[in-house]
């Protein structure tokens, strides 16, 4: 079974240290603009980390003129070709999730390998120091049906909290 990224809202903090830690192992900078994970904040109190959601039929792959991305199908991990990577950002633009990030300036996208080259794992699971990235195995739902179950959860922690 392949396995996938999992946080937990109620643990996130929002310190961003994942992000700090994914720009430092993979482009040896301490600069979450270089974050394969991003921190996501929805005020006035929620949090949590967000990364490739391995899509059944990934619109970044699809969407990809050059065939950059292609996902491999015994982990599900989105492997980028950098060769053939010119930056347009047609992947960013398509990603639900918002999973998929570009530098300007490299000209070149950025989209979470789960550390394949670590054999601990995904290093921002590893460093969280609320251990609220869990690295799990998880069940692979169709697009709409994940894309449904965020926004809901967005707008039921969002309606949560702002009663608190």
């Amino acid at each position: 079974m392949q396995k996938k990224l999992i946080v937990d809202s109620e643990k996130c903090t929002g310190c961003e240290i994942c992000e700090f830690v994914c720009s430092a192992v993979h482009m040896d900078v301490f600069n979450p603009y270089y974050s394969r994970i991003n921190v996501i904040r929805i005020e006035p109190a929620i949090n949590f980390a967000l990364s490739c959601q391995f899509c059944e039929n990934p619109p970044c792959e699809t969407v990809c003129p050059w065939n950059a991305l292609e996902k491999d199908e015994k982990t599900g991990i989105m492997k980028l070709n950098e060769d053939k990577c010119v930056g347009c950002g047609f992947c960013v633009r398509a990603c639900d999730f918002g999973a998929i990030s570009m530098s300007l300036k490299e000209e070149r996208i950025f989209i979470c390998d789960q550390c394949i080259e670590f054999e601990d794992g995904p290093q921002c699971v590893k460093f969280c120091p609320e251990n609220a990235i869990k690295f799990e195995p998880f069940e692979l739902y169709s697009q709409k049906r994940r894309v449904d179950a965020t926004s809901r959860l967005i707008i039921e922690l969002a309606n949560a909290r702002s009663q608190d």
